[in-house]
């Protein structure tokens, strides 16, 4: 191996040294070229002209010249650069060492005159001048035709680009894909509103319209990729402007944001795939962060659930919040290794331990309470899947019902300040057995909170975008594998947030909590599924019907077209936090409530789903199946 490596440095080595060599052959050329063209643009193109006592001590001077020349250029690094990237400091020392090389040779000349006659001053400049041509040729032409003959290789496979943006972000983008000797892109056109650019030129390409123009120009010039490069974009603007293009079926790209451009990070590699989320129109959603870190900051956290997709997610916004210790439980050991080396990376800090273990069991969690008497709980662990949880009702009630009682009366026995569960809007009227057990979970963090001095609540809020039971993840994998696109019903609705809005919110509603509330968040506008499916279609370049298949299925079981955040019997109140918003707790009776609880844990352990279903409707009255 070392023989191998050695002979592959030394091949390197021989590389590099003649590739030196030549340059310097260049450069003396271009040296002894300079010198005499110098005289001969002086004297009008005619040699004969040149005057001996000029001629003379140009010969004579030249091998000084050359060999200062060279020095010059070894010090301005003109042979150590890689021509084939350079750019403007190269350039500015290519400029530099000819400008010295000029009065260097000025200064040699005046002891090589001929009868005391000094050469012309112009001379000097059109020395210069010529010198610097010639260098700056032969330096970038190698880069030139690097270029060319890429380009000429590629050619039936470039990728015509349509460019939104003529601002400092669209200039850098589309010089990078103009000079790069690698890219296959070819830019056809750049779009942007602002009339005053409309007609003029960024990098050689035209600045056709604005955004009116997008539809026409992506099939007047057969665009098959947009661009994106408006970094200052809002939310808003960016929703209507991407509605426009995913009309086009190109496949589109944005710039990620603003903090690229001030940061100076505006290249290719910042680009990203348009999602769904980038036509939700919606603001970011905005939080108190003062109120989460006085919160959660040196205080011990326990996440359950941690290695989830809102499980993780809480992790990682705890983390960055600088709690004194964060606990990380999971019953499955793969993504939870995962989420501690990433937060062990970005947070070296916080102390993060990491339990595999079941919330189920009662006896393991009571002792992992004992031994970290955790100050804060979230409770994130749970089986959200409706089809699967309607064909496994034992195992709901077992995971997300008693997990979440022997979760909560753990932290109730050991001090623990505030137990936070993280509910759903499936809880209110529920239709399925997963919903009826995340608000029969609801019923006893209300229940525990009047018996005991921890703070229980509930927060409650609809689907999230990503999250591995998401449609988005599904409708992904179909469109890749060419369709077709299951959707149930063309009318189904559903109210989305993306995951990190979604927990930031669970954090600022936790540091409101009292104690027995159920917060609810403000999702937004519902969402149609059919929407969301003909939306991704388009932004991954693909026609609706034609290249890819919309197939209804109809309804799965326990599955309703819309989804309420609220049950007629809580009213509404409002927090500091409009997109925060608190339900009224629900009396419940607690003497029948836990005796229809040891039924229920009977009827799972029984695994008789009949039985788990007619009692889960006496304890949610508002639970309606088909069993």
């Amino acid at each position: 191996m070392n023989n191998r490596n050695a002979a592959k440095n030394n091949q390197n080595f021989g590389m590099l040294l003649r590739r030196r060599i030549a340059l310097v052959i260049v450069d003396v050329a271009s040296v002894i070229i300079a010198s005499f063209l110098g005289l001969l643009i002086r004297f009008e193109l005619s040699f004969s002209s040149i005057p001996a006592y000029f001629l003379t001590p140009v010969e004579k001077a030249l091998p000084l010249t050359v060999v200062v020349t060279l020095v010059l250029f070894y010090v301005f690094r003109l042979y150590h650069s890689i021509w084939a990237f350079a750019g403007e400091k190269e350039m500015q020392n290519l400029v530099i060492a000819g400008f010295c090389s000029g009065m260097a040779d000025a200064l040699i000349l005046q002891f090589f005159k001929v009868e005391s006659i000094a050469v012309p001053k112009s001379f000097y400049f059109l020395y210069t001048f010529v010198l610097i041509s010639l260098v700056f040729v032969t330096r970038f032409s190698y880069r030139f035709l690097r270029g060319v003959r890429h380009r000429q290789g590629n050619k039936d496979n470039e990728t015509a680009v349509m460019i939104v943006g003529a601002g400092e972000a669209g200039n850098t983008i589309t010089k990078e894909i103009v000079t790069s000797g690698y890219s296959t892109m070819t830019i056809r056109c750049i779009i942007d509103d602002d009339p005053g650019k409309w007609g003029r030129y960024i990098q050689g390409i035209r600045v056709i319209g604005g955004r009116d123009k997008i539809i026409e120009c992506a099939d007047l010039y057969s665009i098959e990729e947009i661009i994106i490069a408006i970094p200052s974009l809002g939310s808003k603007q960016m929703s209507e402007l991407l509605n426009i293009c995913k009309e086009t079926n190109c496949r589109l790209r944005v710039l990620p944001g603003v903090y690229q451009l001030v940061n100076g990070e505006v290249d290719m590699s910042k680009l990203r795939e348009v999602d769904v989320e980038d036509l939700l129109g919606r603001d970011p959603v905005q939080v108190d962060i003062d109120s989460i870190i006085d919160y959660v900051s040196k205080k011990t956290v326990l996440v359950t659930g941690g290695g989830g997709s809102i499980g993780s997610e809480l992790c990682r916004q705890i983390a960055s919040h600088r709690p004194a210790h964060l606990i990380i439980l999971d019953i499955y050991e793969n993504n939870i290794y995962e989420l501690q080396q990433e937060l062990e990376h970005l947070y070296p800090d916080v102390r993060i331990t990491i339990l595999i273990a079941s919330v189920r069991d009662k006896k393991r969690i009571g002792h992992l309470f004992e031994m970290y008497r955790p100050d804060i709980v979230y409770h994130a662990a749970a089986h959200k899947h409706v089809p699967l949880m309607e064909a496994s009702p034992s195992e709901a009630v077992k995971n997300n019902i008693f997990g979440t009682w022997s979760c909560a009366l753990a932290a109730a026995m050991h001090g623990t300040k505030r137990f936070v569960l993280i509910s759903t809007d499936k809880a209110v009227n529920p239709t399925n057995i997963m919903g009826a057990s995340k608000r029969v979970c609801e019923m006893i963090v209300q229940t525990l909170n009047r018996m005991h001095d921890t703070e229980f609540v509930a927060v409650r809020f609809g689907n999230v975008l990503g999250s591995s039971g998401s449609v988005i993840p599904l409708f992904k994998k179909q469109i890749a594998q060419g369709g077709p696109v299951t959707v149930t019903d063309k009318d189904i609705i559903r109210y989305f947030m993306t995951i990190p809005e979604a927990v930031s919110l669970v954090l600022q509603a936790g540091a409101y909590a009292k104690g027995g509330e159920i917060f609810v968040l403000d999702m937004g506008e519902p969402v149609r599924i059919l929407d969301l499916a003909e939306n991704l279609i388009k932004l991954s370049g693909y026609r609706v019907g034609t290249d890819i298949e919309i197939v209804f299925t109809g309804l799965r079981p326990g599955e309703k077209l819309f989804e309420e955040m609220l049950m007629d019997e809580e009213g509404l109140q409002e927090t500091d936090n409009r997109l925060i918003h608190i339900g009224h707790p629900i009396p419940v009776e607690e003497d029948r409530f836990f005796v229809q609880l040891e039924a229920l844990k009977e009827a799972a352990t029984a695994e008789d789903a009949e039985e788990i279903c007619r009692i889960m409707k006496e304890i949610v009255p508002t639970y309606h199946s088909e069993v």
